[in-house]
C-alpha cells in the first residue's frame, strides 16, 4: 500500500482525534462468546490491554435482544455455561437466569471496566503499514470515533439480532391484527385472550407455544415440515443427588458437563449412523408425550440431527397441546387475509396475532465493513482456518460455535484457548501479525460452505450459505462439528507447523 492510498483509506476513519485509543485486543460483542473470551484474556493473557464493544444497551447478546415470552436455552446449561463458572440451576434455563449468570461472570472478572455498551462497530481496516486494525465505532452519543487494535476478536454471533427472517407472504398488509417476529417482541405487548398463530417449527416456536398459551385464548402452531422433539424433566437426577450430598458446585458442574457432553455426542453419532432406529426412538417419545397418539404433524420428513432437535423441558409444549390450549397444523400459506392466515388447503386460521418464528438472517460479521490495505474484502471468498480464522486475513478471529455435536459455548472456549495461545506465542517472539495462508497442495481441494448443508440444513444455513466463508474438505481448512476431535487437535497444535504466516 503506497502512502497516497494509505492516507486516502485512513481518511474515512476519525484519525484526527487528539489521541486514538490503542488496545492489544478489541472484542466485538458482549454476549456469551465475548464475555467468555474476555475472561480467557484475563486468565491467560494478563498482559493484554483490551476493550469490548457492544451495540446493545447491556450485556447478553442474544439473551438481551430476544425477550419473547418463555425465551430459554435449547442446550443444557451444564455445557452451555462456561467450564470455569459452575451452573447451579436447572439444565434448561430461562433468559433472565442466563443474563444473571453472565452478569455474575462480568463481576467475577471485573469486566465492566472493559465494556462499552451502545458502541456499534461500523468498519474495520487492516493496515499492513501499521500492523494493526483501525476500527470505526459509533458511540452511544452518535459520535464516530476510531480505535486501534492489534487483534480483532469477533464475538458478535452469526445473525442480525434486531432483524429476524420473515417471508413476504401475499396479503400481509391486509391483516388487521398484529404481525410480530420474536426478535422484535416488546415487553409490554399484551396478548392475553388473543387467538394466536405461531408460524414455524423450530426451537423458538416450541418455546413460544406453551408460554403464549398460558394467557392466550388459543395458540396454533403452523408449520411446513414437522420437527423432532425430545421431552424430559428439567432436572438432572445426578446433579440433584450430588447437591444433596454437599459435593462442591465446581465438582458437580464438571462431572455433569463431561457426562452430558459424552451423552450428547453418543446420541448424535447414533442418530447419524442409525437414522431409522433413532427416528423410531424419538417418535416413540413424542407418542408417549401425546398420550399414545402420533399424528402426521409430528413425523418429520428428514433424518434426525439434520436440523436441531427441539428440547422440551418438563414436556411443556406437549402439555399445552394435551390441555387443548394449543394445536399444531401442517400446511402451506396461500395468503394473509383481514382475519388471519389462509392455507393452500382452503382452511382459514383466524388470528388476532401472528408470530413469525421463521428464523433469522445470517450475518457472520455484524454488517461490519472489513477492508485490507484499502481494498474491500469479501469474507465470503475466504477459506476458514479451523473455523476461527480466515485465509489472508491477519489478526482476526471469529467465534462460531457448534450447531449439532455440542453446545455453542463449548467451541467458543476452545477458540478462546487457541487464540490466547497464539497471542502469547506472538508476544514471546516479538511478532506483530498472524495470517492463515493456503499451502500449494491445498489450492485444488474441494470447497463448500463453512457449514455442510448436505449434513446440516436448517433454513438459516441454506438461506445464508453464500454469505459465509468457504470451507475445505480437510483439516485445517474446515469448520468441524466434532467437539472431541477439535479438543484433541487444538491441544496438540504446534503453531510453528501450522499454515500460519507470522510477521
Amino acid at each position: 500500500m503506497n502512502e497516497q492510498t494509505s492516507t486516502k483509506v485512513l481518511s474515512v476513519f476519525n484519525t484526527d482525534q487528539p489521541e486514538i485509543e490503542h488496545f492489544d485486543v478489541l472484542i466485538v460483542g458482549a454476549g456469551i462468546s465475548g464475555i467468555g473470551s474476555a475472561a480467557r484474556l484475563i486468565r491467560d493473557c494478563p498482559w493484554a490491554s483490551f476493550v469490548m464493544l457492544d451495540a446493545l444497551d447491556g450485556h447478553g447478546g442474544t439473551w438481551r435482544s430476544n425477550s419473547f415470552p418463555g425465551a430459554r436455552s435449547d442446550s443444557d446449561l451444564f455445557t452451555y455455561a462456561y467450564s470455569f463458572k459452575p451452573w447451579e440451576g436447572p439444565p434448561i434455563a430461562r433468559r433472565d437466569a442466563i443474563l444473571q449468570y453472565l452478569g455474575d461472570v462480568i463481576d467475577d472478572y471485573d469486566l465492566q471496566k472493559h465494556i462499552r455498551y451502545g458502541h456499534k462497530t461500523l468498519r474495520a481496516m487492516w493496515s499492513s503499514t501499521h500492523s494493526c486494525w483501525f476500527v470505526s465505532v459509533q458511540t452511544d452519543r452518535q459520535e464516530v470515533v476510531t480505535i486501534k487494535a492489534n487483534f480483532l476478536w469477533m464475538c458478535q454471533g452469526y445473525y442480525r439480532h434486531l432483524e429476524g427472517y420473515t417471508p413476504d407472504w401475499p396479503g400481509m398488509s391486509d391483516f388487521k391484527g398484529d404481525i410480530i417476529h420474536p426478535q422484535r417482541w416488546t415487553k409490554d405487548y399484551d396478548y392475553a385472550g388473543k387467538q394466536i398463530v405461531v408460524i414455524g417449527s423450530g426451537a423458538t416456536a416450541a418455546t413460544l407455544v406453551p408460554a403464549l398459551s398460558e394467557e392466550a385464548e388459543h395458540v396454533v402452531q403452523l408449520q411446513r415440515p414437522p420437527s423432532y422433539y425430545f421431552a424430559s424433566p428439567n432436572e438432572h437426577p445426578l446433579a440433584t443427588q450430588l447437591r444433596q450430598l454437599d459435593i462442591s458446585k465446581e465438582w458437580i458442574h464438571e462431572i455433569l458437563r463431561q457426562q452430558l457432553l459424552k451423552e450428547h455426542n453418543a446420541w448424535v453419532r447414533h442418530s447419524l449412523d442409525n437414522p431409522e432406529v433413532a427416528m423410531k426412538e424419538m417418535l416413540d417419545g413424542v407418542r408417549s408425550a401425546l398420550g399414545g397418539a402420533l399424528p402426521d404433524d409430528f413425523v418429520p420428513h428428514y433424518k434426525p440431527w439434520q436440523q436441531r432437535v427441539c428440547m422440551i423441558p418438563d414436556g411443556d409444549f406437549f402439555n399445552a397441546i394435551n390441555s387443548g390450549k394449543a394445536s399444531v397444523i401442517t400446511g402451506e400459506i396461500d395468503r394473509f387475509t383481514m382475519n388471519g392466515v389462509l392455507l393452500e388447503s382452503g382452511k382459514l386460521l383466524e388470528a388476532d396475532l401472528v408470530v413469525t418464528a421463521t428464523g433469522f438472517n445470517v450475518n457472520a460479521f455484524g454488517d461490519i465493513q472489513i477492508t485490507k490495505d484499502g481494498a474491500a474484502f469479501d469474507m465470503a471468498q475466504t477459506i476458514t482456518y479451523r473455523g476461527l480464522m480466515f485465509t489472508d486475513v491477519p489478526n482476526l478471529a471469529w467465534v462460531a460455535g457448534y450447531f449439532r455435536s455440542a453446545a455453542y459455548t463449548v467451541r467458543a472456549e476452545l477458540v478462546g484457548d487457541l487464540v490466547c495461545r497464539i497471542l502469547n506465542f506472538m508476544r514471546s517472539k516479538g511478532l506483530k501479525s498472524v495470517t492463515p495462508k493456503l499451502q500449494d497442495e491445498d489450492r485444488s481441494m474441494k470447497l463448500g460452505s463453512v457449514l455442510d448443508t448436505e449434513e446440516w440444513n436448517p433454513g438459516f444455513v441454506t438461506r445464508g450459505a453464500e454469505l459465509l466463508p468457504k470451507s475445505g474438505n480437510r483439516d485445517p481448512w474446515r469448520h468441524s462439528q466434532d467437539y472431541w476431535a477439535d479438543r484433541d487437535d487444538f491441544e496438540a497444535l504446534d503453531l510453528t507447523r501450522e499454515p500460519l504466516i507470522f510477521r
